[in-house]
């Protein structure tokens, strides 16, 4: 049986301050099970005018005592497809494991838009799914597990974009991009 999460929240930044964090999201004091982000691909889609981009995640958790004979190491890879539009001013994160899917997949799509009451708040909607088919009695104590732990993460995902923001707006990088934006007078 699969298991899903849903969540809502907002920021108190722009879509363009808060795409650009999210980007930007490794490292933070909150994420430091992520251990790599490599980016794989990216292009601009020549009719739509999306930004594609390809990272893979590499990542590590602790794993509880019974899962310790099934699983073989604790490092995960997650494979993140990220197109942007900029014109309507949405990314659309997607997110999957790619090892340790006969213990369980898990799939992630995370939506930030700008918010359509107040352009200076962007929207961002989590919608994630978890499905254990490993057998042997076990499919939904792993999901049920797994649907926990992720409860828990988000809180600390928040947090760690939260962080970067904040950071970011401190060192004055969003005011200097803002700069570079502007045309050069002469």
């Amino acid at each position: 049986m699969v298991k899903f999460f849903q969540q809502k929240c907002s920021y108190d930044y722009s879509w363009n301050t808060v795409s650009y964090a999210f980007l930007n999201r490794y490292p933070n004091p909150f994420a430091t099970h992520v251990l790599t982000t490599d980016t794989l691909e990216h292009y601009v889609d020549a009719k739509t005018g999306e930004l594609h981009i390809t990272r893979l995640l590499r990542k590590t958790n602790s794993v509880p005592r019974w899962a310790r004979s099934i699983m073989r190491g604790n490092d995960a890879y997650i494979l993140e497809k990220v197109v942007i539009d900029t014109q309507l001013g949405k990314l659309v994160s997607k997110t999957r494991n790619i090892t340790h899917t006969r213990l369980m997949k898990v799939e992630e799509k995370q939506t930030l838009a700008v918010d359509p009451l107040d352009c200076s708040r962007t929207i961002c909607k989590n919608e994630t799914s978890i499905v254990s088919s490993i057998g042997y009695g076990l499919n939904s104590r792993i999901e049920n597990f797994s649907l926990s732990r992720f409860a828990e993460n988000i809180s600390k995902s928040r947090k760690g974009m939260l962080y970067v923001l904040d950071l970011a707006q401190r060192k004055g990088l969003f005011r200097q991009r803002l700069r570079m934006e502007q045309p050069v007078q002469q």
